[in-house]
């Protein structure tokens, strides 16, 4: 999806924005730059003192919805890296090859305005067209079903978002791994309010935390890891990721197959996983969620009223979309045809207690 944009800094001229190309610090590109990328002078400031965004509008080429475009990045409504505010914006803090930024992004009428603070203001705002869905390309999808062609009409903003980093979604989904979304949720917000690093910019209300770095992730105490619920199985791939983090975050620039392969090569990452990641990370169209708890009986209810339906009953009805699975999911969740709940929730668990 192509678009245009216009780019302005605010506040005054700073000294160093004069520096030679060759001073400045390199690292990967952000996800979808190429050619069309723009790097934009970083600003540094006097302790205690909020610099002025580096600022960015953008303009789509079609209808964008961005609470379906970027509500895949919160885990959960006291998540410490993601919130959405009463002016209808939304900011997001995470750590860049460049280091810690803060994103703020709002709609302007038919625009995108984007403010950014922090070392990794650059890359953000170089990626934004990427991170709402510029690369993907919702044509590709047709739709064989009655109620996906319905909710695509309904839909027309939707769009499969592509941040660039996989480690920032990696361990998230693997907290999320076997365990209730609520206790994922809270060992995410505990872990990276603990081990992060206040977001960039204005967001001390906000109460926005960048996750920690690979190395701090690594020197978490196993204690830690048990008082905030996450098993040994969950914590010790999370260690065997960071580890590596390097070659984990090169997945983010390779087609999905060799993505899906290369992040797999981690003992404790399977298809879910993976999956779960390179569908924010890649913006993967075709990253079909298997073995998850609900998402096969959602599938089987909404396109063959099939509550019952196995992980291969759920491929079955998506091998029309192949290509397209994970649009078609995201469209049948969407739809809000999903079976009554009749069983039991599963249980949450507490191993801090033990």
């Amino acid at each position: 999806m192509a678009g245009r944009f216009a780019h302005r800094t605010t506040g005054p001229a700073l000294p160093h924005q004069a520096a030679p190309a060759a001073r400045r610090r390199t690292g990967a590109p952000p996800p979808g730059a190429g050619a069309e990328g723009r790097t934009f002078p970083q600003r540094t400031g006097a302790e205690g003192r909020t610099e002025p965004p580096l600022t960015r509008e953008w303009t789509p080429s079609g209808p964008l919805d961005l609470r379906l475009v970027l509500g895949p990045l919160r885990r959960g409504p006291a998540d410490p890296t993601f919130r959405m505010t009463q002016d209808g914006a939304f900011w997001r803090a995470t750590r860049t090859p460049e280091g810690p930024g803060t994103l703020r992004v709002a709609a302007r009428g038919d625009r995108v305005g984007a403010e950014a603070w922090g070392p990794g203001a650059e890359w953000l705002l170089a990626g934004l067209p990427a991170l709402l869905g510029a690369d993907d390309d919702p044509d590709a999808f047709t739709p064989h079903h009655h109620l996906l062609a319905v909710t695509e009409r309904r839909r027309p903003g939707l769009r499969l978002l592509r941040t660039g980093l996989v480690m920032e979604s990696l361990i998230p989904s693997v907290l999320e791994q076997k365990v209730t979304t609520d206790e994922a949720y809270r060992a995410w917000r505990l872990l990276v309010r603990r081990y992060g690093t206040p977001a960039p910019g204005p967001t001390t209300t906000l109460g926005l935390h960048v996750m920690p770095d690979a190395r701090t992730w690594a020197m978490i105490p196993s204690w830690e890891w048990h008082k905030a619920g996450v098993d040994t199985k969950r914590s010790s791939t999370i260690l065997r990721a960071v580890r590596v983090a390097p070659r984990m975050e090169e997945a983010s620039s390779m087609p999905f197959p060799e993505a899906k392969a290369r992040l797999e090569l981690i003992p404790g990452i399977g298809p879910w996983t993976s999956a779960e990641t390179l569908q924010r990370s890649n913006g993967a169209p075709d990253a079909v969620t298997v073995g998850d708890y609900h998402l096969p009986a959602i599938v089987g209810h909404a396109l063959a009223d099939n509550r019952h339906a196995t992980d291969e009953e759920m491929l079955t009805l998506l091998a029309p979309y192949e290509g397209q699975r994970h649009r078609a999911t995201r469209l049948v969740l969407l739809s809000g045809r999903t079976p009554e709940r009749r069983g039991p929730r599963m249980t949450p668990g507490n191993i801090a207690a033990l």
